[in-house]
Parts: structure tokens; sequence; C-alpha cells
């Protein structure tokens, strides 16, 4: 009796776990079900209010496209040409300054001030129209980055500073590859712009400074990696002649050679050193060749400027689409007014 009464309290609990499962299920589908209706509610309400109002919606944007094709096509043509560059000795905030300081120099119409930077002519000064300065934003830069203080700072101190708080404080700043952008109404005045940008930041004293300490530092490793590799290659051809003698010593002879793997072990050392001191003067030679300018360039600008162009930069489109949101917003708005003037009532 005891055990069809446990039975029947477990096939309960089982019903019961079952049909809260299959409420809390159905509870799910009908919110998501409810969403949809929502949405699909919406839409409807949106299809209903460009209907009713299809011929003021209609002629606002037609005004807005035939004004942008007025604009389009009284105004200038523009070029832009970019460059990309690579500063070192955490030149790149000087360098951002910089730019700024030139699209600064445009937005306040200072043509002379352009003229005398850039050597340019009235007439070139006048066409720039925009300096823009942008990060190549690789995650591999933060990783290496990240690298680099791991084997520079102390184990214990780098535990206390996670990945997350390094790359939450990592900046524009911080990356490698940077691009710079200028916009021009002539197509032929970029070339003589990147020198000058270039050159503001390398004839800074201090920086120059810096790459001659750092230059001499890896020139000063170099020769002294040089000289232990050649003398390494000496301890191998030394090393190599005893073999050679201790060989020709067992031939004439019947002595059991008991020392074979301690040998092969001081091969195998040499081995590595030889290896490791080769890999660390590929470093060196990398590292010489990344440090060796202030500021290294990985394209210049184009000689001749790329014309600018696509939907989003054509003013018909822009003020089409201007049109028809000012006049959805005024619609709104009187809709608006009428539901307060209904709720006062």
């Amino acid at each position: 009796m005891s055990t069809q009464k446990n039975q029947k309290e477990e096939e309960i609990d089982l019903g019961s776990l079952f049909a809260m499962i299959g409420r809390g299920i159905s509870n799910l589908l009908n919110f998501i079900i409810g969403i949809f209706k929502e949405i699909f509610h919406f839409l409807i309400l949106c299809l209903l209010f460009v209907k009713e109002h299809i011929v003021k919606l209609s002629i606002a944007t037609i005004i807005g496209i035939a004004a942008g094709f007025f604009v389009e096509f009284n105004a200038p043509d523009k070029y832009v040409s970019t460059m990309l560059v690579e500063p070192n000795f955490k030149s790149t905030r000087q360098l951002y300054n910089n730019l700024e300081f030139y699209h600064g120099l445009i937005q306040q119409q200072d043509t002379a001030s352009l003229q005398k930077v850039f050597n340019l002519s009235k007439e070139e000064a006048g066409s720039l129209k925009k300096f823009e300065i942008t990060p190549i934003r690789k995650a591999n830069d933060i990783v290496s980055s990240y690298n680099e203080i791991i084997l520079k700072v102390d184990t214990l101190a780098i535990k206390s500073y996670s990945f997350e708080e390094f790359e939450n404080a990592f900046t524009d700043y911080d990356y490698k590859v940077h691009k710079i952008e200028v916009e021009a109404e002539q197509n032929n005045v970029f070339q003589k712009l990147d020198e000058v940008i270039i050159g503001s930041v390398i004839e800074n004293k201090y920086f120059e400074r810096v790459k001659s300490i750092i230059n001499q530092n890896l020139n000063r490793t170099d020769s002294l990696y040089q000289q232990n590799l050649s003398q390494l290659d000496s301890l191998r051809m030394v090393y190599m002649n005893v073999l050679v003698e201790e060989a020709k010593k067992q031939t004439n002879g019947t002595n059991i050679d008991l020392g074979g793997e301690k040998e092969t072990s001081k091969e195998l050392e040499l081995f590595e050193t030889y290896r490791k001191l080769n890999y660390d003067l590929r470093k060196i030679a990398e590292e010489r060749s990344e440090k060796y300018e202030v500021i290294n360039v990985i394209s210049n600008f184009q000689p001749v400027g790329t014309e600018i162009k696509g939907i989003t930069r054509n003013f018909a489109f822009l003020l089409g689409c201007f049109g028809f949101g000012l006049m959805t917003f005024i619609l709104l708005l009187g809709k608006l007014n009428q539901y307060l003037n209904n709720y006062k009532k």
C-alpha cells in the first residue's frame, strides 16, 4: 500500500513539474509572439501615416532633391588622398596635435598661415578643406603591446593588471599604424604636404634625441652579439677539432666511450646558444629598421587625389532625406499637438 501511495505521489509531482514547464514554454512563446505583433502593429501604423500624408512627404522630398541637385551642380569637386604612417618614440600624440592645428587653420579660414606652413600658393592653400588622422585599429596591436609589458614588468606586478584592464586603457594613440587623410578642391596639391607633416614631428629635438640614443644602444647591442657569435663560431671549431682527435684515438685502440651522452649534451647546448644569438640578432635588425626614423612612412600621399563620390556624399540624396525627415517631424508634431488638445478635453 505504501509503495503504491509513493508511486502516486511521484506521478503527481512529475505531472505538476511538466505542467509548470508547459506553462513556462507557453508564456515564453506568447511573449515572443507579442513582440512580433507589436513590431507588425508599428509597421502598419508607419505605412498608414505615409499613406495619409504621401502627397506632403513627396513634395518635401522632391524639393529637397531639387535643392540638392542645385547645390551639387554649383559645389566644386573635392578630392581626397591618404598617407599611412607608423610613429615611434611616443610621437603619435604630437602628430595628432599637429594635424588638429592644420585643420583648425582651415576652419578659421586662415589661408595665409596655411600658405606659410606648407609653402603653397594662395589658391592651393584655399583649396584645402580637411585634415584628419585616425588609427588603423588591429586587435593584434593590443595583444603585442600587452606581451611587451609582460616581458618587462615583474611577474607579481603583472598579475594585478589583467588584459581586460589593459585593453580598456588602450587609446587611439597606442595603435601602431595611423591614416592621415586630406581633402582638397585641387587634386594635385597633396604631394606638397607629406614632407611638412612628417617634418613637423621629426624636427622636434626631444624625439631626435630619443631616436639617437635608442639607435646607439641597438648598434652597441648588435656589435656585442656579433662578437659573441664570432667567439661561439671559434669555440665550435675548437670543439669539433677535439671531437675529431678523440675519434682518431678511439679508432687506434679499444677504449669504450662512457662520456658520449655528455658530449652530445654539449653539442646541443652550443647549437641552442648559436640559434638564440641568431634569433636575437634578427630581432635587433628588425627593431633597428623600425626605429631608424621618428616616423616610418608606409605610404605617401597619392600624387593625384581621388574624387570624392558616393551616395552618402551626394547633396541630392542628403537634402532629399532631410526634406522627408523634416516634413515627417512637422506632421508628427501636429499629431502630438492634436493629441494634447484632445487630452485636455
